[in-house]
């Protein structure tokens, strides 16, 4: 949630709780009148948000307060992929780089996502091999976020295809440890990125979790 997040502020932590209770109940309480107090606590969240944050109370309910159900962290994948002993990254539109990845859709599975992702941001083919690591994001990447997420690392292997103009990236090159360029930090590190290489190098390589 661009523009949405923690900045180490307890207020923002308790905000961000509350609607997060306020969710489960609107999701499993029963009772009428407990829903419309879920329902009016869920909407003094958003406020509170919106006053903190200095976004528009529509832009901060859609944001933070547009899912229904058991609030649970949601999931990014990021792709690691090597050759010749470089790594490849996108380059981002405002002049960043990343690894290939973004949020998993809710239909597809963690090596479908993947895969997907790779194929809309390079253009390649591409199948997913092994994952390197499970990140609970706002403990590695900044902005912190109000909602937890999980960044699946995953390595890879190019077989096909070339580069196709697409509106998230203006095109990829492969990268060796010491030339990493400027990452775009909300989505990975230069931590992360060296970590993908020590998984490519390593055969018995365990996978790194929080």
């Amino acid at each position: 949630m661009k523009g949405v997040y923690y900045m180490d502020d307890k207020l923002v932590n308790w905000i961000a709780e509350l609607q997060s209770i306020a969710q489960a109940g609107l999701t499993y309480g029963k009772d009428v009148y407990d829903r419309e107090r879920y329902q009016r606590i869920r909407e003094i969240t958003a406020e509170m948000m919106a006053a903190k944050t200095g976004l528009s109370l529509e832009k901060v309910t859609d944001l933070f307060c547009g899912e229904t159900g058991y609030q649970t962290p949601k999931v990014d994948t990021r792709a690691a992929i090597f050759k010749d002993n470089k790594i490849l990254l996108v380059h981002e539109s405002d002049g960043t780089w990343s690894l290939p990845g973004g949020w998993v859709e809710f239909n597809l599975s963690i090596k479908e996502n993947t895969i997907k992702e790779i194929r809309e941001e390079t253009g390649l083919e591409a199948t997913a091999e092994k994952i390197i690591a499970i990140h609970d994001r706002n403990k590695h990447n900044v902005p912190e976020y109000v909602y937890g997420v999980c960044k699946i690392f995953v390595l890879c292997r190019v077989h096909g295809g070339e580069f196709v103009e697409n509106i998230e990236t203006t095109g990829f090159e492969y990268f060796a440890e010491d030339e990493i360029p400027t990452l775009a930090l909300a989505k990975n590190n230069e931590e992360q990125v060296k970590m993908c290489f020590r998984a490519y190098n390593d055969p018995n390589w365990e996978v790194e979790f929080d």
